[in-house]
């Protein structure tokens, strides 16, 4: 308790009473039975907690020996809202309500707030009475302005841990862009990640959905530069993209940028035939990206190794993303993934550009729940007996590689990426993305958390694991080759 609480006692004596009767008693007489509950005598702890939050809540509803009134006024409105409160719980549970009961020249404390957590006002409150509180979609930004604003860090972590727990809920109009906007506002690093890698890792159902017209042009040149973002294909970013700059009519520049984000190398020959020709946005904003067709039409026309002569084949343009669609890689749905190893075969196009996409590549693909390293397997003694080796050390390892080696294969490495999907306040959603060449065991981290024995995990859809796997070419080695 600290000096300037103290000193508010004597003056709240009623009030002290209380608080001390039913909050501060409880408290001794629990950290007294905390002590005496040691093995030696086996003492039982009583919990009435719950009593005393009733208490306390009763406390704030019947305004019981109320030393303050909060007055909330509505900023650019005549609303205002009475509160009768206790400067003693205020002062215990935020620093700047201390800092404002001391500076006060009355018994009422007047309070501003913006129309959204003016109406919450009331809740939050009363979660500083109770330590608990209720909280929908549309509550979770007010409800955090008002506890980063008087220093409820308790509630602002709390909050923050919902919001990113719940970017999958359904709302009719979509939130998670609000709250990404209001991550960048208020400077939260996590909060702000967690949204984005949301929206990079369900691009696909996000565009669909009415949430995508209400991107700003700052969100949408960000996620335009990821080479993380889960989509059926190029061409589905470039469709999305021309809707939104219609509905939102961005400024040339705006609109230039995204589009020169497009990775039109990435978009089969014909379709950017269409483009060309057929597409309203290709036709205003053409001369902007003529260079990047142009030099998407000649990275389809040649082999990636003779365009590397003389193009940089590493820049963003010929990079692809997560893309879902077949060509470049298949879902992998395994049931019972703890029962036993399982394989797969699937093909994928050797490469984006029309020189290659008319050549396949056969994967082979190994699931198994129990992978140990070689240097953990079991060894053979001298005279010939194996020494066991603990399968509970093993952990979930997925290995592809190419069924046969090709000469096509001469200077293009593949990007392994395995996407796990799960199930998330009823909705499906990217919950991991794994990056590897060879084995996910490069990784270090793959399905480290999954408790995949228990029938509920959360990496489970009914009882089995939703994994898709992509293969993407990247041309890295050409560039070594050329300096």
């Amino acid at each position: 308790m600290s000096l300037s609480l103290l000193d508010k006692i004597p003056a709240q004596l009623g009030l002290v009473a209380l608080v001390v009767g039913i909050g501060f008693h409880a408290a001794v007489v629990e950290g007294a039975l905390k002590q005496d509950a040691g093995p030696e005598n086996g003492a039982t702890l009583l919990n009435h907690s719950m009593a005393l939050v009733q208490r306390m809540e009763a406390l704030l509803v019947q305004g019981n020996a109320s030393d303050v009134t909060l007055r909330v006024q509505t900023t650019n409105s005549d609303e205002v809202k009475v509160i009768q409160a206790h400067g003693l719980v205020l002062s215990l549970q935020s620093d700047v309500f201390d800092e404002l009961l001391q500076r006060r020249n009355s018994s009422t404390l007047v309070l501003s707030e913006t129309p959204d957590c003016a109406a919450l006002f009331d809740k939050f409150i009363r979660y500083l009475y109770c330590g608990d509180i209720s909280v929908r979609l549309d509550q979770a930004i007010p409800l955090h302005k008002l506890a980063s604003k008087y220093q409820v860090w308790s509630l602002q972590q709390g909050l923050t841990r919902y919001m990113t727990q719940h970017l999958s809920s359904d709302s009719p109009t979509g939130h998670v862009v609000n709250w990404y906007q209001y991550a960048v506002q208020l400077g939260d690093a996590a909060l702000r990640d967690s949204c984005l890698q949301y929206l990079s890792w369900n691009l696909s159902s996000v565009m669909q959905s009415a949430e995508w017209g209400s991107i700003s042009g700052e969100l949408l040149l960000s996620l335009l530069q990821r080479s993380d973002l889960i989509l059926q294909s190029e061409l589905e970013l470039y469709d999305a993209l021309e809707a939104w700059i219609g509905q939102n009519q961005p400024s040339g520049l705006t609109a230039e940028n995204a589009l020169r984000s497009v990775r039109y190398g990435m978009i089969p020959p014909q379709q950017l035939f269409r483009l060309q020709k057929q597409s309203p946005l290709m036709l205003k904003y053409y001369e902007s990206v003529r260079d990047l067709l142009f030099l998407a039409f000649q990275f389809h026309a040649a082999s990636p190794i003779q365009l590397a002569k003389y193009f940089d084949v590493n820049c963003s343009i010929f990079t692809p993303r997560n893309y879902l669609s077949p060509a470049w890689g298949s879902p992998w749905v395994i049931n019972n993934p703890t029962r036993d190893d399982r394989s797969f075969s699937f093909q994928t196009q050797l490469g984006p550009s029309g020189h290659d996409s008319a050549k396949r590549v056969t994967w082979n693909a190994l699931f198994s729940p129990r992978w140990l390293p070689l240097s953990v397997r079991s060894t053979y003694t001298e005279h010939g007996a194996m020494q066991p080796t603990r399968i509970d050390n093993g952990r979930p390892r997925v290995i592809i590689t190419p069924a046969t080696s090709s000469p096509d294969f001469a200077g293009v490495g593949f990007q392994k990426t395995v996407i796990v999907a799960a199930k998330q306040q009823g909705k499906v959603v990217v919950r991991h993305v794994y990056n590897f060449h060879q084995s996910t065991e490069e990784t270090g981290d793959f399905l480290v958390d999954a408790d995949l024995q228990r029938r509920t995990s959360e990496y489970l859809i009914d009882s089995s694991l939703y994994l898709h796997i992509v293969v993407k070419p990247l041309y890295h080695s050409l560039i070594v080759s050329r300096k």
